[in-house]
Order: C-alpha cells, then sequence, then structure tokens
C-alpha cells in the first residue's frame, strides 16, 4: 500500500496493446466456469461411472473378441473427460481470442494518468487530446483544465467492479452515459493506492462481479 492513501499528482497509465489484451482475457477466463473435472456435473459422474463399472465388469469376466467393446467403451470415456475439460477450454479461448484481435485499445490509453482521491478516480489527459473529453461518454463529469484535462468519475458512479491477480476492471455511468476502465495492478509499484481503490469500490459495490459479459473498450 502507498504511504499515502490517495496520490498527490495522477500516475502515468502506460498501458500496452498486450496488457489491453491479457486484462480482457483475465476478466473473460476469471468469469468463467471451471474447465476442470470439478466442472463436472453430478449426473455425469454418475453415467461416467456405471460406464467404468461395466467396462471394467466386462473385460473381468468375458473372454475374446468380445472383450473390444469393452476398451472401447473406456476409450469413449477417457476421450469424453478430455474433450469435456481441455478441449471445451481451447475452444472457448480461441473463440475469445478471434473477438479480442478485432478490437484495438484506444490510443488515448498510451497517454492517460489516473490518480485516486476520496471523491473519486481521476483520469487526466494531455490537452492536445482533450476532444476525447468532449464527447457523449464524458458529459456530466466534473471537468479541470490545466496543462493536463482531467475528469473525475465519483466513486458513487461505479456500478459494478471486478479484479484478477493483475488488474482491477470498473463500469461507471454519469447520467446516462455509460464506460469503464482498467487499473493495472503494477501501478503500486509508482505509489498509486491500490488498496484505497478497492476499498472505496467495496464501499459502494460490496459484491464483486461486472454486470456486462465482456468488458467494454475504456472510456476516458
Amino acid at each position: 500500500m502507498a504511504l499515502y492513501p490517495y496520490t498527490l499528482q495522477p500516475v502515468a497509465l502506460n498501458l500496452t496493446e498486450a496488457e489491453f489484451q491479457q486484462a480482457q482475457y483475465e476478466l473473460f477466463t476469471n468469469a468463467q466456469p471451471s474447465f476442470g473435472l470439478k466442472s463436472l456435473k453430478k449426473k455425469e459422474w454418475i453415467i461416467i461411472g456405471i460406464g467404468v463399472v461395466l467396462a471394467v465388469s466386462g473385460l473381468m469376466f468375458v473372454t475374446g473378441y468380445s472383450t473390444i467393446i469393452f476398451w472401447m467403451m473406456l476409450v469413449a470415456i477417457v476421450i469424453y473427460l478430455l474433450v469435456r475439460t481441455l478441449g471445451f477450454k481451447w475452444y472457448v479461448k480461441k473463440e475469445f481470442e478471434k473477438q479480442v484481435a478485432a478490437q484495438e485499445m484506444p490510443d488515448e490509453m498510451r497517454q492517460m494518468k489516473l490518480g485516486v482521491q476520496k471523491h473519486g478516480l481521476v483520469m487526466a489527459m494531455p490537452v492536445n487530446q482533450t476532444d476525447m473529453f468532449n464527447n457523449n461518454q464524458m458529459r456530466g463529469m466534473q471537468m479541470r483544465a490545466g496543462s493536463m484535462q482531467q475528469a473525475v468519475i465519483p466513486w458513487s458512479a461505479i456500478k459494478s467492479w471486478d479484479e484478477t491477480d493483475d488488474y482491477i476492471f470498473m463500469m461507471f455511468e454519469v447520467k446516462g452515459q455509460q464506460g469503464s476502465q482498467i487499473v493495472p495492478k503494477r501501478l503500486q509499484a509508482q505509489k498509486f493506492p491500490i488498496d484505497t481503490v478497492r476499498q472505496h469500490l467495496q464501499e459502494v459495490v460490496p459484491i464483486r462481479g461486472l454486470q456486462t459479459a465482456h468488458l467494454q473498450q475504456p472510456e476516458s
């Protein structure tokens, strides 16, 4: 945790394209059910168990070519388990990668700076990029001029949030306009108070979990 619970100056986000995609993938996998053996339902385990018992019993009491059918049963069960776990996980990951490949990180994210204050999350951009602050997504936010144009997302505007090992995600709404923001936890090394952010998020939305299935591109 930072020595000071809030930022004295906004901290450069410096989000890369690789981080942008990794953040979305982490959020995606975090929201998905387990693909391991624990993900199998009770009914599936019962059917698998019956199949194994029948196959083993057949191999014990039947001889000759007739045992082939029981070997085939065991092989079918193994194939099903592989497809149901590793195969399904691979398929879902590939489909997600196709979706992410079609998205590009907004250029503004490379120059954005984030700050944390008691009244909300501060987003700052160079003045020559301020056209971004004039779009519909930013109407109604508290603005402050200077060498860096700033917008403030009040903590009360946060509608949902979630986190992974490397990122915090939040969805907000200001006067009917929705947006989202990614906060890399690596910023903590630059004295960005991640714990303070989490504390405020927990105060306004005690239960984690984004309201949308897929994270929208961050609006700044």
